[in-house]
């Protein structure tokens, strides 16, 4: 069987960064009636190019698949919607943006970020491909275009309204199997003298703090600042600043221009290139080992959950994010070792997670089950959901997250 290619080069993938076996898509939330039903898995084998070093899963599934009918909803995480108001206010200081500006957010979801946009009065536009979560924009009064961004999409979006001051890509980048035809979609919306800003999970930050869950299917590329680079140079994009954030549990936020307009990059720029090269992130040596770390959190979670099988106590999750599906398929984990997940999200109540089978219910259940302990599938929202979780102590239950490594508190 011959090797995918690279997805920027064209080069063949002959190079594993990790295997995690096979799972199912992981937002693939089940009903009662689809639990008899056969499950696809599809798998997740990263690769890394040996030729310009971009970290990649094979288009196993179709992006259409995933994401034309979505279950993740922006605004069920309320330090997320605060993580966008403070942009959305640093981004209009920064840009000097008005009235007369207009600000296009690719990916907008539910209109989480582009609602603040809206109540200052400045002309906004989201473009969203999954309809279900684009109803939820235009009822709150967010102009939204159902589609998927291409060069083709941005150049059409683009002359019907104009081009944009600034263009938003949240956590979106590492979503499209065609990143140089979206990057190009990109340089379509923004406008000659405009700015691109894209927020990325570092590749970095994932190595170093073992954050293997953050890979599964609808992620196809695992970003470093220098592969980012040179993806939005296919594009004729040039990154000039860029900002290490907490989100996501460690994430980039990149500020880009047209190249013809391009200034020197910033210092942060020149120390962000250096701290990966110190890293070994370069090389292809340099990513290396990821897969030994990936084993022993795995094995470190079964050992905790057989542990306290064999002592009688529950175990349940709060939150049912994708991740944590592929967390819980690729340590084996089943509805005996975790009784029950919780969700805020409505979508997700009442349905099972996929391949584990694990039933999701409202939070309100948790108080009604007191469970020994709580594992935080959300993890790099430790501090938010543990503050919410405080009634948790009133009945001796315990908090537990299993990465960057297995802590109960």
């Amino acid at each position: 069987m011959s090797a995918p290619n690279c997805r920027l080069c064209g080069a063949e993938l002959a190079h594993t960064f990790v295997d995690l076996g096979m799972s199912p898509p992981c937002e693939s939330y089940l009903t009662a009636d689809q639990l008899d039903s056969a499950e696809v898995f599809y798998p997740l084998h990263v690769r890394i190019c040996d030729r310009c070093l971009l970290v990649q899963l094979p288009a196993y599934i179709d992006a259409g698949e995933i994401f034309s009918h979505y279950a993740y909803f922006s605004s069920y995480s309320d330090s997320w919607v605060a993580h966008a108001k403070t942009f959305v206010e640093d981004a209009v200081d920064r840009l000097s943006l008005g009235e007369d500006s207009f600000i296009v957010e690719v990916a907008s979801n539910d209109g989480y970020l582009l609602q603040h946009v809206v109540e200052r009065g400045i002309r906004a536009l989201g473009i969203e491909p999954a309809a279900n979560v684009a109803e939820a924009a235009v009822a709150k009064g967010i102009p939204t275009e159902v589609a998927f961004l291409g060069e083709a999409t941005g150049r059409d979006a683009a002359a019907r309204h104009g081009a944009a001051d600034l263009v938003v890509a949240n956590n979106v980048f590492a979503h499209v199997p065609d990143i140089v035809d979206f990057a190009r979609g990109l340089r379509r919306l923004v406008a000659g003298d405009g700015t691109v800003t894209i927020e990325i999970p570092h590749l970095m930050r994932l190595i170093e703090g073992n954050e293997y869950d953050t890979i599964y299917h609808e992620h196809y590329s695992y970003l470093s600042l220098l592969t980012t680079q040179r993806v939005l140079a296919e594009a004729g994009l040039v990154v000039v600043d860029v900002e290490e954030l907490p989100t996501h549990g460690g994430s980039l936020r990149t500020w880009s221009v047209p190249a013809d307009r391009a200034r020197p990059p910033s210092d942060a720029v020149a120390a962000v290139l250096d701290a990966e090269a110190a890293a070994g992130l370069h090389s292809l040596e340099g990513h290396a080992g990821f897969a030994d770390a990936v084993a022993r959190v795995r094995d470190d979670l079964v050992e905790f959950l057989v542990g306290c099988s064999r002592r009688g106590e529950t175990v349940v999750a709060y939150g049912a994010p994708g991740k944590g599906n592929t967390l819980l398929n690729h340590c084996g984990v089943r509805a005996d070792q975790v009784a029950f997940a919780v969700d805020r999200n409505p979508f997700k109540q009442g349905r099972f997670l996929p391949g584990t089978h694990i039933p999701v219910l409202p939070p309100e259940r948790l108080a009604d089950a007191r469970p020994d302990y709580v594992l935080i599938m959300p993890w790099n929202l430790r501090d938010e959901i543990s503050a919410q979780l405080h009634p948790v102590r009133s009945w001796g239950g315990r908090l537990v997250v299993a990465l960057p490594r297995l802590e109960v508190f």
